[in-house]
């Protein structure tokens, strides 16, 4: 034990222990400078804004601020931005980022998605209106026409042609309603007539 102590006292330890520290003090300093250059620490791109550019667009300024794209997905049509331009981005124009970070985009697609209209012949007119927003559409009008069912749907119009149910429509389309207004058809009084 003794022998022990008398090596820690040594000059010999006292050197080695020197040595030790000051090769790991080199290495932690060493380790540091070689990260900071690296990861360009402290070394930041501000993030373009890429709001309303086209796609094309959108690439250059990304190349040009040394910076990477994906596009996400295609969100429900914006009419406010161009066709295919950028509607989304994260992170947001402004933010500091580091060189080749990836930038997340939306992109605007051509046009609302289709919609398939519902069935609402013979369905009341309050109840079409309801089913029509439930998915998307609009009533620009409603057309009643001599049929006994008042207030009932019996056909649809969307510009000035007759459509059926099941058919697609862009969203938000609006589309008009032929109605009953409670009275007999005349061509109804005419054969009850002629019997």
């Amino acid at each position: 034990m003794r022998n022990f102590f008398n090596f820690l006292k040594s000059r010999t330890f006292l050197i080695q222990l020197g040595l030790a520290l000051l090769v790991s003090i080199l290495l932690v300093f060493l380790a540091l400078n070689w990260l900071k250059s690296s990861t360009n620490h402290g070394e930041f791109v501000e993030v373009p804004d890429l709001s309303k550019l086209s796609v094309m667009d959108m690439r250059k300024v990304i190349e040009e601020a040394n910076l990477r794209y994906e596009v996400v997905d295609s969100a429900n049509y914006d009419p406010n931005y161009p066709r295919f331009s950028i509607i989304e981005q994260t992170p947001p124009a402004g933010n500091k980022v580091k060189e080749n970070r990836k930038i997340y985009v939306t992109v605007n697609p051509s046009g609302y998605k289709k919609v398939t209209v519902p069935r609402i012949i013979q369905v009341t007119q309050r109840n079409a209106s309801s089913m029509l927003k439930a998915v998307g559409l609009d009533v620009e009008r409603i057309t009643y026409i001599d049929e006994l069912g008042k207030d009932m749907v019996y056909n649809i119009k969307y510009k000035g042609k007759y459509i059926s149910p099941g058919e697609r429509l862009p969203k938000t389309s609006k589309v008009e309603l032929i109605c009953g207004n409670g009275k007999i058809p005349e061509k109804a009084i005419i054969q009850a007539d002629n019997q």
